[in-house]
């Protein structure tokens, strides 16, 4: 099953994705006297997701084709899946070839990780601004897999991964890359990386979540950096250094896991962004598989100040 958050009368509310649009969830629930959660994060804390997908595959597929209340593919508009994950957990380098993008060795122990900052986040089609600060010279965006908690946890096995997860995402993680490395208004540090990770609108996911039942393996899936339509850079998850089992298992055992809490896995390669492009993060797989794109377009704020 794959659920979005669209944007509907000034309300962003959680939607079952079909062949013809999406089918919202109170749609649903005044169809069928049900009392589904209505928006998506409410959805997953409430530990709602594995049921709906139970009646979803059990025949609410077709049933949803009989009933009232879609919303047509040419009149949906997607926001971000939601907007306030308790943590957003992210893992850099985990591709050797990202590695040699900043001149870094990669983490072999434990990974490279840092936190982001909720109000960072945006959804599909929003702006991503690169900064106004002077020592701002250089943004980088990254498309990247994300995996979506499902409930409160800790130590959970490599095995018993998929148990606590509610889904996939597709994700557009950004740096403000030149800080990181130095320029000429800042010396380069790696203790910089709270800062270039968290300027606004620097963290992008969405448009849908992708419950595990229609990924058979994580492991297959392609993520694929896009730069102005051009693919930058592919990779397997297979070539992770450390695949989502050790993520999701190893971080259970140090700061634990929340419901919906969100774990970008790490990208492929980082491309350079600047004002009037637009970025962009794919994720596919076997026998036609295919997320639904990530798209964002690119304004500078130092050529945009009324933007800010």
């Amino acid at each position: 099953m794959r659920l979005a958050t669209i944007k509907q009368n000034g309300r962003e509310i959680a939607g079952i994705v079909t062949a013809g649009g999406v089918f919202p969830v109170e749609a649903l629930n005044a169809a069928k006297g049900t009392a589904w959660k209505t928006e998506m994060y409410d959805l997953i804390c409430a530990g709602q997701i594995p049921g709906l997908t139970a009646w979803y595959n059990a025949g609410g597929r077709g049933e949803l084709e009989t009933l009232p209340g879609l919303v047509p593919a040419d009149q949906v508009v997607y926001g971000p899946l939601y907007r306030t994950p308790r943590r957003i957990f992210g893992i850099g380098l985990n591709y050797l070839d990202h590695a040699g993008d900043i001149g870094s060795a990669a983490p072999t122990g434990f990974p490279g990780s840092f936190f982001k900052q909720a109000d960072t986040l945006i959804g599909p089609g929003d702006e991503i601004k690169t900064p106004a600060l002077k020592e701002a010279q250089k943004t980088t965006a990254e498309a990247e897999l994300g995996i979506i908690l499902g409930k409160d946890c800790r130590d959970v096995s490599e095995e018993d991964w998929e148990k606590v997860i509610v889904g996939y995402t597709t994700i557009l993680d950004m740096t403000e890359e030149s800080i990181l490395k130095g320029n000429d208004y800042v010396s380069g540090n790696p203790r910089y990386l709270t800062i270039v990770k968290n300027f606004p609108t620097f963290f992008s996911f969405g448009p849908q979540l992708v419950t595990p039942d229609e990924v058979p393996d994580v492991l297959k899936l392609e993520v694929q950096s896009v730069h102005n339509g051009e693919v930058y850079a592919k990779n397997v998850v297979s070539n992770m250094m450390h695949q989502p089992a050790k993520l999701v298992s190893l971080h259970s055992s140090i700061q634990g896991w929340l419901a919906g809490d969100v774990l970008s896995t790490g990208t492929p390669r980082a491309f350079h962004i600047q004002d009037g492009d637009v970025a962009e993060c794919r994720i596919c797989g076997p026998d036609g598989f295919s997320m639904e794109p990530l798209v964002n377009p690119v304004v500078d704020l130092k050529l945009h100040p009324e933007k800010q």
